[in-house]
C-alpha cells in the first residue's frame, strides 16, 4: 500500500481525500447524476465501491430497503474473489474473518446398514496454484458491509439511498444525461425524478430495470426445493466444521457448510421435487420440518439444534437473460447501451457451486472500469459494448454447469444391487467435485480472443502460464528496492488502470529498449493515452520483472520507467521492480512458463484478465492494440 505521494496526512491511510463531489453530495438525491445503480447488493455494491475511488464520477446506489443486509443470504466467497477483493484492499479483512474451506468430505449410505451414513471420501478443497488465496465463507452482509466501508473512505464518500425503490425508466438518447429514472420513496410514496448518463440494475431475479428495458429471462423454470439453515447446534458429527456432501438412502442429501467464528454450520436440505401443477406448494415446508429432515439424513448421528440465525426455502432454476443492456438486437449498431444490467437480474441458478454472489460481482468488475474509461474520456464509447458479449456467455457457462452440478447433489446414491436405477456413485461425486475444482474457484472464466480487448494468441508461447482471456494469475516475487516478499497479482489496484507487466529477456536488452520506447516514442501508448499533468501509471502502469536475485540488480541501474516521478512533488515510485522470490517460493519465470530467452510483455486489463502477450520489442503490436479502444490525450 502507498500513501504520503503528496504530502504528510495524519490517521487511517485507507481514508482518502475527498472530492469536489463528495464535498456536493447531501442526503437528498440529485437532479442528475453520471452513473445511478438500482439494488445495493452484491452486485450493486462492487460496481459503487470501484467507481466510487474515480474523484470526477458522480455515482448514486439506491435500494428499496431501509438499511444495509443484516444476514443471511449468499456465504461462499470463490478464491477469484478473494483475489478481487485484494485490489480493494479488502482481502485481509476477509481473511481473518472468513471460514477457510481447506477440506471437503463425502459421506452416503453405509453398504452394512443402509440407514446409516458412512465417509467415503476426504480431498482438498482447491488444487495446489490453484490461487494464491483459499475459498472462503463468510455472511453477505459482512461482504457488503466491508464494500461499503471502503466507499465511505473513498474520495466520493459514495454511501448507498436507502428507502428508494426504482418504478421505471425511459432512454431518450439526445442531452448529456439521457436516462429519466422514475424512483419512489418506500415509506412515504413520494416519487421523483432522476437523470443519469447511465443506469446498472443489480435488483436481482425479479428485476424491474430489466423489465425496463425489454430484456427476457430465458431457461428452465424451477423444478427442484431446498432449504438452508444457519444454525447453532450440538452434534456428535465428526466433520461438522468441514464441508460435506452427504447423501442418505431415503431421507434425501445435504451440502453442508461451516460458517464463520467457530460454531455456526450451514445446512442445504433437499426437499425433493416441485409438482409443477403447484409450484408454491413448498414454501409450506416450515424450519422445523426441514431440520427433521436433516436429522434423518444424519443418521446415526445426532444433531440438537440451538439456535438458528436464519432460514429460506428456494427453488432451483437456471435461467439467463437473452441480452444484458438496453441495446436490442434490431438497434445493435446505430446506438450505444446506456442501461445496464448484472448479478441475477441476469442469470439465476441453485446455491450448490456458490456461484451466485462471486459471478454477480464479476459482472460489476467487468463493467465497472469501462464505465470509468468511457466517463473520464480514456476510453471510446463503443467499449461498452464488450460487456454483453463478454458477461453473457460466462452467464451461459454457468447456467450449463449449474444444471449438472444441481442434478448431481440431488441425486440418490446409487444402489449396487440395482445398477439399473438411477444414482451417482460416490466416487462420481467426488470425481466431478475435483474435476470443477477451477470453474467453482473462479478461476476458469476466459474471455473471447481476437477481439480488440483480448488480442489473438499469436506470441501464447512466450508465456504459457499467462492465458490470453483468462485472470492474471499471480505468483511470488520480490521488490528489489526493499526486498519485500510480495504476490506480484497484488501490486495491482482497483483503479481502473491498464497493467504491463514486462518479464526481461536473458541479457536484458529488450526490456532495457521497451522501457526506453515507453518513456520516449512519439507512439508510445503511455505518451498518447495518459492525460497531461496526471501520473505516468494512471492511464497504464508498467512493472518490471527480472531473472536475477533481487540483491544482484541495483536501484540506481534500473530504467527510468521503473523509477517514475509522481505527485506534487515530483516523489519516485520506487515498487515497480521485482525478482524471482528464490527464498519462499518457485522461480516465477519457471512457475508462469516465460521463455527466459526471449522475455515476454503481459497486457493486463483494469479486471486483471489478460489481454494480451506480446515480445518485448513489438512496439507497434502495442500502440495498435491500445489505439483501437482508447482516445488520444494530445
Amino acid at each position: 500500500m502507498q500513501f504520503y505521494l503528496n504530502g504528510y496526512i495524519p490517521g487511517d491511510p485507507d481514508v482518502q481525500a475527498a472530492s469536489p463531489i463528495a464535498e456536493m453530495r447531501s442526503s437528498a438525491l440529485p437532479d442528475t447524476t453520471d452513473v445511478l445503480i438500482v439494488g445495493a447488493g452484491p452486485a450493486g455494491m462492487l460496481l459503487a465501491a470501484q467507481l466510487s475511488v474515480f474523484p470526477g464520477i458522480a455515482t448514486r446506489i439506491v435500494d428499496r430497503r431501509d438499511g444495509p443486509l443484516q444476514v443471511g443470504q449468499a456465504d461462499g466467497v470463490a478464491c477469484r474473489t478473494v483475489e478481487m477483493f485484494d485490489a480493494f484492499g479488502l482481502s485481509g479483512k476477509l481473511l481473518r474473518e472468513a471460514y477457510w474451506v481447506n477440506e471437503t468430505v463425502f459421506w452416503r449410505p453405509s453398504s452394512d446398514d443402509p440407514s446409516k451414513i458412512v465417509r467415503t471420501g476426504r480431498v482438498q478443497d482447491t488444487a495446489d496454484d490453484l490461487s494464491e488465496f483459499p475459498h472462503l465463507i463468510v455472511n453477505q452482509a459482512r461482504l457488503l458491509g466491508y464494500l461499503e466501508d471502503a466507499m465511505h473512505k473513498s474520495p466520493s464518500r459514495l454511501a448507498p439511498d436507502y428507502g428508494w425503490e426504482f418504478v421505471t425508466l425511459t432512454v431518450d438518447p439526445a442531452g448529456d444525461y439521457p436516462v429519466a429514472v422514475m424512483l419512489k420513496q418506500a415509506k412515504t410514496g413520494e416519487q421523483r425524478k432522476l437523470r443519469a448518463k447511465y443506469v446498472v440494475g443489480c435488483d436481482g431475479a425479479h428485476s424491474r430495470v430489466r423489465a425496463a428495458i425489454g430484456a427476457e429471462p430465458r431457461g428452465d423454470f424451477a423444478n427442484h426445493a431446498w432449504g438452508v439453515v444457519d444454525m447453532l447446534a450440538i452434534t456428535d458429527f465428526p466433520d461438522i466444521r468441514l464441508k460435506a456432501a452427504i447423501q442418505s438412502a431415503d431421507e434425501g442429501n445435504i451440502l453442508l457448510i461451516p460458517r464463520e467464528g467457530g460454531y455456526m454450520v450451514r445446512l442445504y436440505v433437499d426437499l425433493g421435487e416441485i409438482d409443477p401443477a403447484n409450484r408454491e406448494t413448498f414454501r409450506l415446508i416450515t424450519q422445523e420440518q426441514v431440520i427433521h429432515t436433516a436429522q434423518r439424513v444424519l443418521r446415526p448421528y445426532t444433531l440438537d439444534v440451538r439456535s438458528v440465525a436464519w432460514f429460506a426455502l428456494y427453488q432451483v432454476g437456471q435461467r439467463v437473460t437473452d441480452r444484458f443492456d438496453d441495446v436490442r438486437p434490431d438497434d445493435d449498431g446505430s446506438r450505444l447501451p446506456r442501461v445496464f444490467i448484472a448479478g441475477d437480474a441476469c442469470h439465476t441458478h441453485s446455491a450448490k457451486a456458490g456461484q451466485g454472489m462471486n459471478v454477480s460481482m464479476q459482472d460489476a468488475y467487468n463493467l465497472g472500469w469501462k464505465l470509468a474509461s468511457v466517463l473520464e474520456n480514456r476510453a471510446k464509447p463503443d467499449l461498452l459494448r464488450t460487456y454483453t458479449v463478454e458477461r453473457h456467455a460466462i452467464a451461459q457457462g454457468l447456467i450449463d454447469f449449474d444444471k449438472e452440478w444441481s442434478k448431481i447433489m440431488a441425486s440418490p446414491p446409487k444402489n449396487p444391487d440395482h445398477p439399473e436405477l438411477p444414482g451417482v456413485y460416490p466416487a462420481e461425486l467426488q470425481a466431478y467435485f475435483v474435476m470443477s475444482g477451477r470453474y467453482t474457484a473462479g478461476v476458469a472464466t476466459q474471455y473471447p480472443a481476437a477481439t480488440y480487448l483480448s488480442a489473438k494468441a499469436t506470441h501464447q508461447a512466450l508465456a504459457h502460464g499467462y492465458t490470453i482471456g483468462m485472470r492474471f494469475h499471480s505468483a511470488p516475487v520480490v521488490r528489489i528496492a526493499d526486498a519485500k516478499p510480495m504476490h506480484l497479482g497484488h501490486a495491482a489496484r482497483a483503479d481502473g488502470a491498464w497493467r504491463i507487466y514486462a518479464f526481461t529477456d536473458a541479457k536484458g536488452d529488450r526490456l532495457r529498449a521497451l522501457m526506453d520506447y515507453l518513456a520516449h516514442a512519439e507512439n508510445s501508448p503511455i505518451r498518447r493515452f495518459t492525460p497531461r499533468g496526471s501520473d505516468i501509471d494512471s492511464v497504464i502502469d508498467v512493472r518490471g520483472i527480472f531473472q536475477q536475485a533481487h540483491r544482484d540488480i541495483k536501484v540506481e541501474g534500473l530504467p527510468s520507467m521503473l523509477l517514475p516521478s509522481k505527485g506534487r512533488f515530483g516523489l519516485i515510485d520506487y515498487e515497480k521492480a521485482y525478482a524471482p522470490d528464490f527464498k519462499n517460493g518457485s522461480d516465477i519465470f519457471d512457475l508462469r512458463r516465460i521463455d527466459r530467452a526471449m522475455g515476454a510483455m503481459i497486457v493486463v486489463r483494469p479486471d486483471q484478465h489478460v489481454a494480451n502477450v506480446l515480445p518485448l520489442d513489438a512496439y507497434d503490436a502495442l500502440a495498435s492494440f491500445f489505439g483501437h479502444f482508447m482516445l488520444d490525450q494530445h
